[in-house]
């Protein structure tokens, strides 16, 4: 049985909402055919799907990251304006060499973000983009005078001028993005966020691009030389079962040791993030530059017969459990940690939802997102517990995870149990309790491999939970492989 005390007069910061944040990049079918469609047998508004829209709403996304991603790098805004049948044409070349047609472009992205209320995050073209055109594109986009980008904007039919409060200078300048040293990028970024200038009431957040993993130098010298110049800085990390890039193992044929490996390094965010806010708070000893994990996730071979440069792949209960042991994660340092999205949305990697046509389903990632949402913007809580462990061989991870948080009286816990074959008895006490009332959904699924299909959209979906609260304690069985979320009123 796993003891948990919730020390509910204890509280250790606020979870910032951005943490369930969500990305949508240019590649495969995220945005054409996900978000996006031209064909009038798919309900849309202004061609954004509103079945798309709906579930979106549900998550409460709190930001959207876009255009990319390596996308970025090779997108030039003005590609994207004015009327769709005379935007020029380009070729993605990092993904899948498709042809771009560019009609999903500024304009739409803040649409898709006001019919889901999330704030726009838009990440700027600094591998083969100029300092000009990143300061002309915030103009834009931001600037209510009269100026002859104002007046474009007006004449594209957006008289007002659009609030936009993040904005990232540049994607994997270390790779994908011009294969930079980081001496070279801190310059760069020091150029080119003096020319991201705020025009409107809000200062924009500027997000300089920080390390991929593990590499501790890149945010040393970021930290050192500019980090008087931005407002946060990126971290890069995808959970690969196998660790290696190359061979990143199957969404859905995979064994009990590919689950464990799984969660052993979702769980090595932890250390992965300690690392850079050690580094960080040598320079910033106040924590005013925050940390922005602004791609995480799950990441597999493709699903055969697809495109293998359209990252399509599977979501089953691993990618749940994944997803939030990781959120637990950044609840624990949510002292630093300021912003979160998942890669990606739709269609790609650790996605959301899936579409084929006008089909759309669900994935298991999704619930856990919904599920966990109460958490944003409220009170972190202290938690003793210990999480024991499970496994396989010597690959060992942790039994459990649990987190809570306060907000508008109302408490949620949410947990998780890793182990594939034994169930696990929670006794929770809630010291200093003033709940009377507890309800709580659980995610679990029959068979480790299951997932949901278009022939099958609910085969995992969240279920109630039966839970009593008696004198500030809660008994509660996780079943093996399972997530649950509990809310005290």
């Amino acid at each position: 049985m796993a003891k948990v005390i919730i020390n509910s007069t204890r509280k250790r910061g606020k979870i910032n909402k951005n943490i369930y944040g969500q990305f949508a990049e240019h590649l495969g079918r995220c945005i054409y055919g996900g978000v996006y469609v031209e064909d009038e047998s798919i309900p849309n508004i202004r061609c954004i799907r509103t079945d798309v829209v709906e579930a979106l709403k549900q998550l409460k996304v709190p930001v959207l990251r876009w255009p990319g991603g390596c996308f970025a790098d090779d997108y030039h805004w003005r590609d994207g304006i004015g009327e769709k049948s005379k935007r020029p044409y380009m070729v993605n070349t990092n993904w899948g060499g498709v042809v771009e047609n560019n009609h999903f472009g500024t304009h739409e992205f803040f649409d898709l973000c006001d019919q889901i209320g999330a704030e726009p995050y838009i990440c700027g073209n600094v591998g083969s983009g100029t300092v000009q055109e990143m300061r002309d594109w915030i103009e834009y986009m931001t600037f209510d005078g009269a100026s002859p980008l104002a007046d474009e904007r007006r004449a594209n039919g957006r008289e007002k001028p659009w609030k936009l409060k993040y904005f990232g200078v540049g994607n994997e300048n270390w790779g994908c993005g011009g294969g930079m040293r980081p001496e070279y990028y801190a310059d760069l970024f020091r150029r080119y966020s003096t020319f991201v200038r705020s025009y409107g009431d809000e200062s924009i957040y500027k997000i300089a691009c920080g390390a991929n993993v593990d590499d501790n130098e890149w945010t040393n010298v970021l930290m050192r030389e500019a980090s008087r110049h931005m407002s946060g800085i990126s971290l890069h990390y995808y959970t690969l079962p196998t660790g290696d890039f190359q061979n990143k193992g199957d969404s859905l044929m995979f064994d009990e040791q590919d689950w464990y490996k799984t969660l052993k390094e979702a769980v090595r965010m932890d250390a992965i993030i300690s690392g850079h806010c050690a580094i960080m708070d040598r320079y910033d000893p106040e924590r005013k530059v925050g940390l922005i994990v602004d791609e995480w996730g799950t990441w597999y071979n493709v699903m055969p017969g697809t495109n293998p440069g359209f990252l399509y792949q599977q979501n089953t209960m691993r990618d749940a459990i994944a997803a939030i042991l990781t959120l637990h994660i950044f609840h624990n340092h949510s002292d630093r940690v300021v912003m979160a999205n998942i890669a990606q949305l739709i269609n790609v990697l650790q996605s959301m939802i899936l579409t084929e046509g006008e089909k759309m389903l669900l994935t298991p990632t999704y619930h856990i997102m919904r599920m966990m949402n109460t958490h944003q913007d409220a009170e972190l809580i202290d938690i003793d517990y210990n999480s024991g462990k499970t496994g396989t061989g010597d690959v060992i991870v942790p039994k459990i995870s649990v987190s809570a948080s306060v907000k508008d009286s109302a408490m949620t816990i949410s947990m998780c149990n890793t182990s594939l074959t034994e169930a696990e008895e929670m006794d929770i006490e809630i010291r200093d309790s003033l709940y009377s009332l507890a309800s709580a959904e659980l995610l679990t699924a029959g068979d480790m491999h299951d997932c949901n299909t278009f022939d099958e959209p609910e085969k995992i979906i969240p279920k109630k939970l039966g839970v009593q609260l008696n004198g500030g304690k809660l008994s509660v069985k996780l079943p093996p492989m399972s997530a649950a979320v509990i809310t005290l009123r």
